[in-house]
């Protein structure tokens, strides 16, 4: 991997052509589930953009941002950010999502939306405790069946898409503090706790029954606690007993 990659958005049809390629490889999906070229050329062109890091001619990674109107105002929906294997677990995708905020923020846009899997602690430990955000609002099965949790298994697992969604308030002070490369943390002390499983993955392709039993679970102290007026600010890295911090509204 090249020491630095640049970070650009992506404009010719070439460039965009090759956010799908990367999507393809990096995403277990089936043909029909993959975004189109055009659906990033309409996007750009109502907009939006795709930021791009780029290790010389080749796009090692990108994020995807979607114009949107979010409580009231103008805001990006952030659909996705795939990064190509080989670049992965180098610190590339931080890097897209900090060039994507202070994009947004050049733009006159404050806040950023996405959806991650619940069940991941990987994602999780990401969004909350690296880009600050907070989350409180859970979509049973989202988008329909899930396929394959891993990236070699192209078929369906049978499992509902159950998705959180990432609120992205770009100028909170924590954000702002982990923008600075600041630590951060959370004086509160949390209401409640929802623990899930260091390896989904391995556990779905494991015991689908026993995976599908935990699902349910998890969304149940989802919903139990954001109908509470809960809101999930932090989230600790355990090998045992990983786990996301909920916490009264401000």
């Amino acid at each position: 991997m090249t020491q630095e990659l640049e970070i650009r958005e992506c404009v010719s049809l070439e460039e965009l052509k090759e956010c799908v390629q990367v999507q393809r490889e990096v995403f277990s999906l089936p043909q029909i589930e993959l975004s189109p070229v055009r659906h990033f050329v309409v996007t750009r062109n109502a907009g939006g953009w795709a930021l791009g890091a780029w290790d010389g001619d080749r796009l090692a990674g990108f994020v995807l941002s979607v114009p949107a109107f979010l409580r009231g105002k103008r805001a990006f929906y952030s659909h996705m950010t795939g990064i190509r294997s080989e670049y992965q677990s180098h610190g590339l995708g931080a890097k897209l999502k900090w060039a994507q905020r202070e994009r947004a923020l050049r733009e006159g846009v404050n806040f950023i939306k996405w959806t991650f899997e619940p069940v991941k602690a990987r994602n999780a430990y990401f969004n909350l405790e690296k880009l600050g955000a907070t989350v409180s609002e859970y979509r049973v099965n989202f988008y329909g069946t899930d396929y394959g949790a891993d990236e070699n298994v192209r078929h369906e697992i049978g499992l509902a898409s159950d998705r959180l969604f990432a609120e992205w308030e770009l100028n909170s002070p924590k954000v702002e503090a982990l923008a600075a490369g600041h630590e951060w943390h959370e004086d509160e002390v949390p209401r409640t706790r929802i623990e899930i499983m260091n390896d989904w993955v391995a556990l779905a392709a494991a015991d689908r029954a026993a995976a599908s039993k935990e699902q349910k679970r998890i969304r149940g102290e989802f919903q139990a606690g954001f109908d509470a007026g809960l809101i999930a600010r932090t989230f600790r890295r355990d090998d045992d007993h990983p786990a996301y911090f909920l916490y009264a509204k401000a």
